[in-house]
């Protein structure tokens, strides 16, 4: 099953066109509704009535939570799920996790009914939640079919995903263990670093150096730092010998080390010239991402030992990190290389609302949270700012959210009706997201696998096939075309 969105050519002009946001008002009317509304204007705005719990969770929860409640992480209840704790959990929020406060959205006996409604309601959601997508189906696209072939599995949350030289594939799992997939035999490596599993923290990307026949290097991204409150991105270097990390090395922590358990990034790659290039999130604190005098909402450039190339854009700049290359990114989540022309591509996690495809230049400023096509998660406005001078504008925006997971380009002739066009797993809606180009233009999406799972990451490999990996099931598959 797929659904494809096609978009004219002013459709994708006015995208681009700078424009001033009133307000974000999640609206399902009839056509004769919106030329009502067009007609007479927005002269009053009734006094809105109390709204049911079913209809506040999905208004403020579903885009996080999943529709059914079924993305509560194991149904662990990290602040309690008493009614009272339940409640001002909703009220307040809990930043460190990335949770908001809804107190200015809901009124009192709102939160808590929404309390008595979720907790109520979590307590039917199964252990494991089955699909209602068949990985044993063939995949119809608009222009190609295709099946599933399972590569590894066994896995919670595999996150990253690389290749050696020989063909055999590295998975990182979230959870903290590495494996090595090789002729159909899967093996998990030992020697990995001990890493912080928090909110959206864990061990993260895996990249090989393009000269590991020589050096035998690779680079592990995770959460990290000096206590269990105070945590930030970290990047080694390991020697992979044997089935086991060797020589262990760190060569970036990101600060300021936060409680916080959102908004790490860290998708890696290496440039053409070898330079390493990583994303860190801004850890939930939006003022970070402008500020250069930290690393965190920001891309950076490094060598592939840690040391700062001279010609990096702020590094002298009195006070600003040196490893910087560009800043005012919310949370990176994909980053695509092409080699043949050199452009950083580069997909972010907006708010609700406003995720962003980028072209990633040297030295510019994206400008969260000054410039934003989201808002907040409790409906409250971020900036009324979608574009400002001096603020690059993103190349593309998905509103709603679709929660970009990862990013890769098609390049390969296994899949000639998709060349060119990009793929990144959506985390919020469960389907693998193609977005269709044209003549450097996106031109329309197609949504493909809905409901398989959270897919956490695509790549293509160098066979020319490409690869997703998949939470819940927690395993990695193969796109395999079929006639």
């Amino acid at each position: 099953m797929v659904h494809v969105t096609l978009y004219s050519l002013n459709t994708i002009q006015g995208m681009t066109k700078s424009t001033k946001k009133v307000a974000y008002w999640p609206v399902l009317v009839s056509g004769a509704a919106i030329t009502a509304l067009v007609i007479t204007g927005f002269t009053q705005v009734p006094e809105q009535l109390p709204r049911s719990p079913r209809a506040n969770y999905l208004q403020y929860c579903a885009s996080c939570h999943g529709e059914n409640h079924d993305r509560f992480a194991a149904r662990a209840w990290v602040y309690g799920n008493s009614l009272n704790e339940v409640s001002a959990t909703l009220k307040h929020g809990r930043p460190a996790i990335g949770m908001p406060e809804f107190g200015q959205a809901m009124s009192d006996t709102e939160i808590r009914e929404l309390a008595e409604y979720t907790i109520r309601e979590v307590a039917q959601v199964p252990d494991v939640i089955p699909s209602s997508f068949n990985v044993q189906d063939t995949v119809h696209s608009m222009d190609l079919k295709f099946i599933l072939e399972e590569v590894a599995g066994g896995m919670n949350i595999p996150w990253g995903m690389d290749f050696l030289p020989d063909g055999s594939m590295l998975v990182a799992d979230k959870a903290g263990k590495l494996y090595l997939v090789k002729n159909g035999k899967q093996t998990e490596i030992s020697g990995v670093p001990k890493v912080v599993v928090r909110g959206q923290g864990g061990l993260m990307e895996v990249a090989v150096h393009p000269r590991y026949k020589k050096n035998k290097f690779i680079y592990l991204s995770f959460a990290d730092g000096p206590a269990p409150d105070k945590i930030n991105t970290t990047i080694v270097r390991a020697m992979l010998d044997k089935g086991k990390l060797t020589n262990i090395e760190t060569i970036f922590h990101a600060t300021p080390d936060s409680n916080s358990g959102v908004h790490f990034g860290c998708r890696m790659f290496f440039d053409k010239n070898g330079y390493l290039f990583f994303g860190i999130g801004e850890r939930g604190t939006m003022q970070n991402a402008q500020n250069l005098t930290n690393h965190s909402g920001k891309m950076h450039r490094i060598y592939d030992d840690g040391r700062i190339p001279a010609d990096n854009p702020f590094v002298n700049t009195a006070g600003a990190m040196p490893s910087i290359w560009s800043y005012g990114h919310r949370n990176p989540q994909g980053l695509y290389y092409d080699r043949s022309t050199g452009v950083i591509w580069e997909n972010e996690h907006g708010p609700k609302g406003g995720d962003e495809l980028n072209i990633i230049k040297k030295g510019l400023n994206y400008g969260w949270p000054v410039v934003s096509f989201g808002i907040n998660y409790n409906g409250t406005i971020i900036t009324n700012d979608t574009a400002q001078l001096g603020m690059e504008p993103p190349f593309h925006t998905w509103t709603p959210s679709i929660a970009p997971s990862s990013l890769t380009r098609v390049t390969s002739d296994k899949y000639p009706t998709w060349k060119g066009d990009f793929m990144s797993g959506s985390l919020s809606f469960e389907y693998l997201e193609r977005t269709l180009m044209k003549n450097n233009r996106v031109v329309g999406r197609e949504r493909l696998m809905p409901k398989i799972g959270r897919i956490r990451n695509v790549v293509q490999g160098p066979d020319g096939f490409i690869y997703i990996s998949v939470e819940r099931v927690g395993k990695v598959y193969k796109l395999v075309p079929v006639k």
